[in-house]
């Protein structure tokens, strides 16, 4: 049995939760130490070999540097790199529930699909983003690390059991400091 994967998928979530706080993304989670040690725990991992694919799925926890990752599963596909000597990441999918913090910073969704090739991160059902007393909340977000845009929209692609829950719409709250003087 091969445990290389194993750590390729580990690293992959080095790389995704530092990527997230890229500055012009959605902000959250920013300043990331993404080369930190990466810490891991879940009822199950099964190496996949021949699919080219990780699953690590039952209570996932995943840790780097006071970032915390919890879901139900997550899969990594990857493909050999250039001689067959490397493993290169493709894609993570994280399902069931998926929560992302930091300090008071927290993104939340019931999926969240990590294209490395396209460098796009999207999070769908439920998704809610909070800073402290800012939310905004909507079914899907978009996060284009090239562009450094992101999309918040109140639909959810369907499939997978993947419902928007904000009734097509987004919505926000954000605290306003008081101002002196006028």
């Amino acid at each position: 049995m091969h445990t290389r994967p194993l750590f390729i998928a580990l690293a992959a979530f080095a790389v995704t939760s530092s990527l997230i706080g890229l500055p012009g993304s959605a902000q959250v989670f920013k300043n990331h130490d993404s080369s930190a040690p990466v810490n891991f725990d879940a009822d199950r991992i099964e190496v996949q070999d021949r699919a080219d694919r990780v699953v690590v799925s039952g209570n996932v926890n995943v840790t780097q540097a006071g970032m915390v990752l919890n879901a139900a599963r997550m899969t990594v596909a990857y493909h050999q790199g250039g001689g067959g000597s490397n493993l290169e990441i493709d894609r993570i999918d994280a399902s069931g529930n998926v929560v992302v913090t930091k300090g008071n910073e927290t993104a939340r969704g019931n999926v969240a699909i990590y294209d490395l090739n396209k460098r796009i991160i999207t999070m769908l059902g439920n998704v809610s983003l909070t800073q402290g007393s800012n939310r905004l909340t909507g079914g899907r977000v978009v996060m284009d690390l090239n562009s450094g845009r992101s999309t918040v929209d109140g639909r959810a692609a369907g499939g997978a059991g993947v419902t928007g829950g904000s009734g097509g719409r987004v919505s926000g709250t954000f605290t306003v400091p008081k101002r002196t003087g006028n």
